[in-house]
């Protein structure tokens, strides 16, 4: 390989204190034309920002439809997003080139949900793992094959059992590794998972999930993991950012997040795993209403419209990102401090069916 080349499948930078991945006031809207409606703008991501740095994994949890994916791809350049900065090793990449972005992006990879979807039917199990490097022009024909036999060991896959057959001759584990694979091809700084295991049978995720942090640990890598499940949040992140149609609500730490939620939306989502709510009947919050739609979010607070705590204020004022200690940060005019989030939920959905009742 020339030496250009090579230092592509060098092993990843040391740790600094500086960011690996910086995203700030991103905005990504959308507009859409419904018969006898007209048009809609979306508000899919809006002012987000946070930070992933070297060797970490940052979960983004949230209900389908907050703007997690939107967010992903807005990271991954496809499309870019209308507003904000996303830095990649100190590069801003939203202004770059086509060319300047090709080889910036080097550094950023992408596992997703359907491995089939995106991976050529046709080709081999070895070409598709070296398409990055036969793309970049990394290396000789040989090269890249040698390089991929080596990635698919990497993943659990024999090359010379797996090398020859065609993604239809694979399950969705084995097709999820290949996509893995084909991540690690150009060894990267950060690998962006939306959804990665959701698809999967429950043994086969455990077995995906500890794939994800063995490589983590021998490749140097970080991830944003983008996930609905709290549980497979808990399991692969140093630090989770909660997100609430089109907002970051909350960013802690697992500790931090999973035992001291500040925000009661973060609270709500941590009552539905199922090993809290099975602690006993009651335990689980049930959120009023409806999500409100991305076209029309609520002023104020997004989050007011189905908050038994909101108050005149969150009408009004949007409550910035605060840090409670600790690189704990929420959204909430009033947090959870005190840590009572779920036994304050509790008792507030207790007074409100006493009104009720007394109403009646």
């Amino acid at each position: 390989m020339t030496e250009d080349s090579t230092s592509v499948l060098d092993g990843a930078e040391a740790k600094t204190d500086e960011p690996l991945l910086r995203v700030t006031d991103v905005v990504q809207t959308y507009t859409l034309f419904s018969p006898g409606i007209g048009r809609r703008t979306i508000q899919a991501v809006s002012g987000v920002s946070f930070d992933v740095h070297t060797e970490e994994t940052l979960a983004l949890v949230g209900e389908s439809g907050c703007g997690k994916s939107t967010l992903a791809r807005c990271v991954l350049q496809s499309p870019r997003p209308q507003a904000g900065a996303i830095e990649f090793r100190g590069t801003n990449l939203v202004p770059l080139k086509e060319r300047e972005l090709s080889k910036a992006l080097r550094g950023i990879q992408a596992v997703f949900q359907d491995p089939y979807s995106s991976i050529d039917p046709h080709w081999h199990v070895l070409d598709i793992v070296a398409e990055p490097l036969r793309i970049h022009k990394v290396g000789t024909p040989k090269e890249r094959l040698d390089r991929a036999a080596e990635l698919l060991e990497a993943v659990g896959l024999s090359p010379s059992l797996y090398g020859r057959r065609r993604p239809r001759e694979l399950s969705g584990g084995q097709g999820q590794r290949v996509a893995i694979a084909r991540a690690l091809a150009l060894n990267p700084l950060l690998v962006v998972c939306d959804e990665p295991v959701s698809s999967l049978d429950v043994s086969v995720q455990a077995q995906i999930l500890n794939l994800f942090e063995d490589l983590k640990q021998n490749f140097g890598l970080s991830y944003l993991f983008i996930t609905h499940d709290l549980a497979v949040a808990k399991h692969v992140s140093d630090r989770v950012a909660v997100m609430y149609l089109g907002k970051v609500v909350e960013i802690g730490s697992v500790l931090d997040l999973f035992d001291r939620p500040l925000h009661p939306y973060s609270a709500a989502l941590l009552s539905a795993i199922p090993e809290r709510s099975s602690e006993g009947r009651g335990k689980r919050i049930a959120l009023r209403g409806d999500l409100p739609s991305a076209a029309d979010p609520p002023s104020g607070c997004r989050f007011r419209t189905r908050c038994a705590f909101a108050q005149d204020v969150c009408t009004v004022e949007e409550p910035p990102l605060r840090d409670f200690g600790n690189g704990h940060l929420a959204a909430c005019h009033f947090p959870f401090t005190d840590g009572s989030g779920q036994e304050a939920w509790i008792a507030a959905g207790a007074e409100e069916l006493a009104e009720a009742s007394a109403v009646n």
